[in-house]
């Protein structure tokens, strides 16, 4: 993220590269690099003669090449864009002799999107070496949850520890969707307000009672009614609640809770775990009702379970019952 900011403030001061290769597994700050320059490096006026969007599935590297060569049309710069840019027909490598010596006036943006160049790879290796790479990586829970308090001051909004954890659940690290989630909500929530569990319900459908945080949180407590009263819930829409949802929540609910019990320094939790050290305390308190032995035996039971939902080894189950047979075996 402060990558990000830095390439985009370097931007604001004029200190424009030739090349942005941008690449890797997240394309949100793909996406935002690109659209900055897009909409900021050329007046309104001259973008119809000297910026071009090409799309990878329709141009090849040669081609790419020829075009940023070209000297722009009415201003000193022209940009080139070039989208889903890991369908581009040819060899990369073919880009090599312009990197090692880019037209000044052109600013090339390439759109990399969900992998990344062999770091061994001469081309690889120029890029890197003219500085002109980035690498967009995927974050981790701990990450997105202080990435999305970000977004939200800059929208003049706070989240509330639950609503962000409500929506991490939901749309797990997928930046794209979240932020989506937030436009929506910035246009319905009046500066300083907070996005709270309830706003989560009311605008973007996700109940505050009914949902795998809350489930989470019942079985932590050892509260076995109000466990059972969620999954009944989660049966009456199994479309919503797809029991493989459930079982992979708490499949990796119970992992961390597994890496706590292994941990020597417990006041490292948060680091080891990557997540928000406001929800260590979720994980302490399972660690404390569920010792390591019952927690391995609930792991792997999860995976049977997980196995079966799949249609291992077991005939016609109704999706409630998969999900009673879940809490049996936790609480069991």
């Amino acid at each position: 993220m402060d990558e990000v900011t830095r390439i985009v403030n370097d931007i604001k001061a004029g200190n424009i590269q030739p090349i942005y290769f941008l690449m890797g597994e997240e394309p949100y700050f793909i996406d935002k690099i690109s659209e900055y320059i897009e909409n900021h490096v050329l007046p309104e006026e001259q973008k119809g003669f000297d910026q071009m969007v090409m799309y990878g599935e329709d141009t090849n590297v040669l081609t790419l090449v020829g075009a940023a060569k070209k000297f722009p049309m009415l201003g000193d710069k022209q940009v080139i864009i070039v989208r889903e840019a890991q369908s581009m027909k040819g060899s990369l490598n073919d880009l090599l002799s312009y990197v090692e010596n880019p037209q000044p006036s052109t600013v090339l943006v390439i759109c990399y999107k969900y992998k990344k160049l062999d770091g061994k790879l001469k081309i690889a290796k120029a890029l890197k070496k003219g500085n002109y790479i980035f690498e967009s990586k995927k974050l981790y829970e701990n990450q997105v949850g202080a990435w999305m308090t970000r977004v939200l001051k800059s929208k003049k909004l706070t989240i509330e520890p639950k609503a962000q954890a409500m929506l991490i659940e939901f749309l797990g690290t997928d930046l794209n969707r979240i932020s989506s989630e937030i436009d929506k909500l910035s246009i319905i929530l009046k500066p300083g307000e907070a996005v709270t569990s309830q706003v989560i319900e009311e605008n973007i459908g996700f109940s505050k009672d009914y949902n795998n945080f809350e489930l989470i949180n019942a079985i932590n407590q050892m509260q076995v009614e109000k466990a059972y009263r969620i999954v009944n819930h989660f049966s009456k829409d199994p479309s919503s609640n797809p029991v493989f949802v459930v079982i992979s929540s708490l499949f990796y609910h119970f992992k961390k809770v597994m890496i706590y019990h292994s941990l020597k320094d417990k006041s490292q939790a948060a680091t080891a775990l990557k997540m928000s050290p406001y929800f260590v305390k979720d994980i302490q308190l399972a660690a404390k009702n569920f010792p390591p032995k019952k927690v391995s035996k609930i792991i792997a039971d999860l995976h049977i379970l997980d196995c079966q939902t799949k249609g291992y080894d077991v005939g016609t189950v109704s999706h409630n019952d998969f999900l009673k047979e879940m809490l049996f075996r936790v609480f069991a």
